[in-house]
């Protein structure tokens, strides 16, 4: 297993979990909100084979609003 994949992994499942949380009744949306930052900022870089090597962001279909 590569080096980053279990912390990602982790770090998305947890991800997860404060979402579901949060569209939970009663649920600590300041806690949601203090917490969510860190956690996403605290993802390290996907696995390599996380998205296609063929991925062009510029060559998808335009958007309404992209000129």
């Amino acid at each position: 297993m590569c080096p980053n994949c279990e912390d990602f992994a982790r770090t998305v499942l947890l991800l997860g979990q404060l979402a579901l949380y949060a569209d939970m009744a009663g649920a600590d949306l300041d806690f949601v909100e203090a917490v969510s930052p860190s956690l996403a900022v605290s993802l390290p870089e996907p696995p390599l084979d996380t998205f296609p090597s063929d991925d062009d962001p510029d060559g998808g279909p335009d958007h309404s609003g992209d000129s």
